[in-house]
């Protein structure tokens, strides 16, 4: 049975997952505030941590840094604040995955599901690091990437554009903050070579062009489903 921290401090909301979660067989303890949750997630052995951001006693940022100090525990984060810089703190701060509220409890039980299997691929003997979306998955020891059966040949810029777009599935990413995390922050590239890559990378995922994979936001940017 996997043992979850749910570190929530909506009493109701807290309850509803709890009891969610014990439905689908996890051994669940409750914490309310964020000094309880750091203490319990640094005391004990847990399979998954579920944190949100905006907490009492200590708030679910600086949580989730303290776990990262400490452990490598599996970290989603359930959070009201839904901008573009609040989910890239969150992840930025270590969390694995972050889903914002309100969520539909399906979704939640998904995206724990997915984390579960990407921790059990690392952990296999001789394994590599691997991320995925849908049918296409990154091994970013080896920057190769699959599309079900056949692989996808990318170029560096090409690659690490993709891999930013799939650690942060489902949050709109601006064309600045892609050509900081891609390019770099001092560099003098325009933004409109960020929509070039991306018509790359499209045509390479889907031949036919179409935005299966990665969308267009207008007048923000681009955000991977």
């Amino acid at each position: 049975m996997k043992k979850v921290l749910l570190i929530e401090d909506e009493k109701n909301l807290a309850m509803f997952i709890e009891l969610e979660l014990l439905h689908e067989s996890f051994s669940v303890t409750v914490a309310n505030d964020g000094r309880k949750g750091v203490e319990l997630a640094l005391e004990q052995e847990w399979d998954m941590i579920l944190l949100d951001i905006m907490l009492p006693g200590l708030n679910g940022l600086d949580v989730c840094r303290r776990v990262r100090e400490a452990k490598k525990t599996p970290i989603i984060m359930l959070t009201a604040r839904d901008s573009v810089v609040d989910r890239v703190s969150g992840l930025d701060s270590g969390a694995d995955d972050y889903i914002p509220k309100p969520f539909a409890i399906e979704e939640l039980l998904a995206r724990m599901r997915s984390l579960f299997r990407r921790v059990d691929m690392a952990d296999e003997p001789g394994s590599h690091q691997l991320i995925s979306c849908g049918d296409i998955v990154i091994d970013l020891d080896a920057r190769k990437v699959m599309r079900g059966e056949e692989p996808i040949e990318l170029t560096k810029r090409e690659f690490d554009l993709l891999v930013i777009f799939v650690q942060n599935p489902n949050i709109v990413m601006s064309r600045d903050l892609l050509l900081d995390r891609v390019w770099g922050f001092d560099s003098e590239v325009e933004t409109n070579v960020v929509d070039v890559y991306v018509r790359y990378l499209r045509n390479k995922l889907d031949p036919k062009g179409k935005e299966r994979f990665i969308e267009t936001v207008r007048g923000i940017g681009y955000v991977m489903r």
